[in-house]
């Protein structure tokens, strides 16, 4: 049912046939965009998987928490933004997440596009800049542009 890989190609060249794509399980507009929270929650969603939740959500904050306020204090602004970026952002991502092991979290690569952003246009120019580009995500999400990636 899965296509073989290409030369060059990688995982992208593992496409679905004609078979899978028009079978009758076709997702609706409204289940596409359904945060991964909503759906986990319809389902037998216990008190062991909670927990388990819980202790694999304070792994992730043991290591995202001094990592965001190391990228601020890198970037010049105080630990502080860092830590409320880490944990707004953490329960935002983890509130509109599409997959059940999906990780949002900082990634220490950021620091110098975060700094140049600071030095050349202030927390305000980088906060308006974070916006954009969530808005454009948005945006290439509802007009459905697969096409553009590897499995359109």
């Amino acid at each position: 049912m899965w296509g073989g890989v290409r030369a060059g190609r990688g995982l992208c060249a593992l496409r679905p046939t004609a078979a899978v794509m028009k079978g009758p399980m076709q997702p609706s507009f409204a289940e596409l965009f359904t945060p991964k929270l909503i759906t986990i929650l319809r389902e037998d969603y216990g008190l062991r998987d909670l927990r388990v939740d819980a202790i694999a959500g304070l792994t992730v904050a043991i290591v995202a928490l001094p990592l965001s306020m190391a990228i601020a204090i890198a970037s010049g602004v105080g630990p502080d933004r860092g830590l409320y970026a880490a944990i707004i952002g953490g329960f935002i991502v983890s509130a509109l997440g599409g997959s059940r092991f999906q990780i949002g979290g900082p990634a220490g690569a950021f620091i110098v596009l975060v700094l140049a952003c600071v030095v050349q246009l202030g927390v305000e120019g980088l906060v308006l800049a974070t916006f954009m580009s969530g808005f454009m995500l948005l945006a290439v999400g509802y007009l459905r542009r697969r096409s553009r990636t590897c499995w359109g």
